[in-house]
């Protein structure tokens, strides 16, 4: 992979409280941990609280190598916790702690440059949830380069979204990635109808989207551009649990995309690292050399 791309997740820095004890989370701080193993320079746009969480939260990401300049520190509110339970599948249900940190993320002038630079950036609907993060992740969006890679990574939770939210988002990217579940909520918040390959083809030609992908559990994944389709089955694992398995593709996805690499090898690396991350217990496992 080129070690020479700039790579921003935009959103939410947390804990994962899981019944055996917490673990580092949060989609876009995920991703950006992914995206330092496959060789990027990845910074992280957030806020933490000045609390014990907040320092273990900025001492894990630069551990990961994950740049910090973009990540502010609140004393007014507490590091974000998320409680998480798991079925027999391993598929996890969120409760998620509101009026935390990251729901402050503050616009301040050196996001502006560091956005600046930026090859891609991914963001999701949860961190838009509040205004004050809404309003900074949309002008972080606006002030990358015009080549830029603005992927939105859907990551519907709980209440935290809306028709709104889904519309505006799609409005300022030029990528969509989202799982099966989310397909249907984002095509009925654009008015889209028909099978999911009718409503994929729909959302690259109205969205004007470079690159959708749709993961589908077990099941694999599918990617489209507007004149390549790649459709693969998911490596069979053992799974533990699939948090972080998405946030993990869609930093694998990035990455090849970037790299100019042939859209059934992107699915395919993407499917395999996903499936690698759902045998591990945390969102960020580190990955194997042969992996990455």
């Amino acid at each position: 992979m080129n070690k020479n791309f700039k790579i921003a997740g935009v959103g939410e820095v947390l804990w994962d409280a899981f019944p055996d004890g917490e673990k580092f989370g949060g989609a876009p701080a995920n991703f950006t941990c992914h995206c330092c193993s496959l060789g990027a320079e990845a910074y992280v746009i957030s806020c933490v609280g000045d609390d014990q969480r907040g320092k273990l939260a900025l001492d894990f990401l630069e551990n990961h190598g994950v740049n910090l300049d973009g990540v502010a520190v609140d004393s007014a509110y507490e590091t974000g916790v998320v409680l998480i339970t798991l079925d027999e599948n391993g598929k996890p249900e969120y409760e998620i702690k509101e009026g935390v940190a990251w729901d402050k993320i503050r616009w301040i002038d050196d996001l502006a440059r560091i956005a600046s630079a930026m090859d891609a950036i991914c963001f999701g609907s949860l961190c838009q949830r509040g205004q004050v993060s809404r309003d900074t992740i949309r002008r972080f969006i606006s002030a990358t380069p015009a080549h830029s890679m603005r992927v939105f990574d859907v990551n519907l939770r709980q209440q935290f979204y809306s028709d709104d939210i889904i519309r505006e988002s799609l409005e300022l990217a030029n990528a969509l990635k989202l799982n099966d579940e989310e397909l249907p909520v984002v095509a009925s918040s654009l008015g889209i109808q028909g099978t999911d390959e009718e409503i994929l083809e729909e959302l690259i030609k109205k969205c004007h989207l470079k690159l959708i992908a749709l993961t589908c559990g077990s099941k694999g994944a599918v990617m489209r551009t507007e004149t390549e389709t790649s459709s693969l089955p998911a490596p069979d694992v053992d799974v533990v649990n699939t948090v972080g398995a998405g946030d993990c593709f869609t930093a694998a996805m990035i990455m090849g995309f970037l790299a100019g690499k042939p859209l059934d090898e992107i699915n395919e690396h993407a499917n395999r690292l996903a499936g690698f991350v759902c045998t591990q217990a945390g969102a960020v496992p580190a990955l194997p050399e042969g992996l990455c």
